[in-house]
């Protein structure tokens, strides 16, 4: 009995998505619910799971193709075996056993070992990158010899280009496996009348061409649409973050022990907005044609990095949540955003948003706005700095802040006002715990 593999409902007012890679090839064996092939929708990368078990009989949509809901990708022989495994070779007759050598035959040189097999590599079956395989396959590296870093173990560029320096020689080091000793001596210099310049590199064949993500189609034009739409202006401040810091050191083992998990920065500043916007609330609206929406409630998104491009998944009702609960699902966000595991509905529905460039090292930034939102709070690195306090310059642990906002929403004071009510709660956390 054949099954069809067909595109799941992949959310609201998403209707179609790019089939990615497929992870096993027609007659190969597959288990009921075992990944087959990643389709990369608008928001997120989903894998489609196996209906059934038995054997992928055909794939009917290659990579690269876009697909509705509901489509055929491919079908299942229901129940199958496994491949049919090669026969063995029949048993030869021995050979008779090589005469000895006379006095008068010389002997035969020994045979050369056979070659050892390479360690078997770490990819889980997961095809290399196509960067990865070209240059794999122009350093003649095998996969087996190169470890996956990638989701799922796959070889990435960086894998590649790592296995590559290994196989190098080192620089200098004497050709055909002569000591430095019993090089060769060096030929002598061309005449300078003799010397041509080398011909120009053909920068089309170093290029590499690949096809955007339909994840990064997405947020590109999400961010155009916002600097086209919005009145777009950033305001910055900056905040002592000694106590904070203090804070951390003094309870942080004891906070992971409790709520097993640890105390990070992030939980901090979405308290420390919420307090803000409860005062501001513009900053917590939006314009929809000609009525401003505000919102009553604090859904907020925090923008998690991955290897695909930039996610921002909606702590939903945080104002209602602990500082333990909102480290939990920021932790949570990260590790499933990381391996493609978030839904779109998580990713819907956020009143504001921050970003924290400063993990990356960033000193000073404007974030662009997650429409239709009116605010959005970047991050920036912590370093220390001279400043003056009670007359005397100190050294400060300080962090840069921005709020990028609406100004179509949000005038000028009220982003003043929110950038300071967030410093007045960073660096005197009491405030915020104490409600006030």
């Amino acid at each position: 009995m054949t099954i069809e593999i067909k595109v799941p409902a992949l959310g609201e007012s998403v209707t179609e998505a790019t089939v990615g890679q497929w992870f096993k090839k027609p007659g190969e064996t597959v288990k009921v619910d075992e990944p087959l092939v990643e389709l990369e929708t608008e928001k997120v990368t989903v894998e489609v799971p196996a209906p059934a078990a038995g054997v992928l009989a055909d794939i009917k949509v290659e990579a690269g193709a876009t697909v509705g809901i509901g489509s055929v990708l491919g079908s299942i022989a229901e129940g199958a075996g496994a491949a049919a495994q090669p026969a063995k070779p029949a048993a030869q007759p021995a050979k008779p056993a090589a005469p000895q050598p006379t006095a008068a035959a010389p002997a035969r040189a020994p045979e050369p070992a056979p070659p050892k097999a390479a360690a078997p590599s770490g990819n889980g079956g997961m095809p290399p990158s196509p960067s990865a395989r070209r240059i794999m396959e122009e350093e003649g590296i095998a996969e087996a010899e190169v470890q996956g870093s990638g989701r799922r173990g796959q070889i990435l560029k960086e894998d590649a280009l790592a296995a590559a320096s290994r196989a190098a020689p080192p620089a200098g080091a004497a050709q055909g496996g002569q000591s430095a000793a019993l090089a060769p001596m060096a030929t002598p210099p061309v005449p300078v009348t003799q010397l041509r310049a080398p011909s120009p590199p053909n920068d089309a064949a170093r290029e590499e061409r690949v096809r955007m993500t339909r994840l990064r189609q997405t947020i590109a034009r999400r961010l155009k649409d916002a600097q086209n739409t919005a009145a777009m202006l950033t305001t910055f401040n900056d905040v002592d973050m000694s106590a904070i810091m203090k804070l951390r050191t003094e309870y942080k083992d004891l906070f992971e022990k409790r709520h097993h998990v640890r105390l990070g920065f992030m939980g901090f500043f979405v308290k420390a907005c919420i307090q803000a916007l409860r005062e501001i609330p513009a900053v917590n609206a939006e314009i929809d044609g000609e009525d401003v929406v505000y919102k009553n409630y604090y859904h907020i998104g925090v923008a998690v990095s991955t290897d695909r491009g930039l996610v921002v998944p909606v702590i939903r009702e945080a104002d209602r949540m602990s500082l333990a609960e909102i480290e939990m699902a920021i932790g949570d966000f990260g590790r499933r955003a990381r391996d493609g595991k978030l839904s779109i509905e998580e990713m819907q529905g956020g009143t504001f948003s921050i970003t924290n460039g400063g993990v990356f090292g960033s000193l000073l930034s404007t974030p662009i706005l997650n429409a239709p939102q009116s605010g959005i709070l970047g991050m920036h690195r912590i370093e220390e700095r001279p400043v003056v306090k009670d007359g005397q310059i100190v050294a400060r642990p300080m962090m840069n802040l921005a709020l990028s906002y609406d100004h179509r929403m949000v005038d000028g004071r009220d982003a003043v006002t929110f950038l300071v009510r967030v410093k007045e709660c960073l660096e005197d956390p009491q405030r915020f715990i104490l409600d006030l």
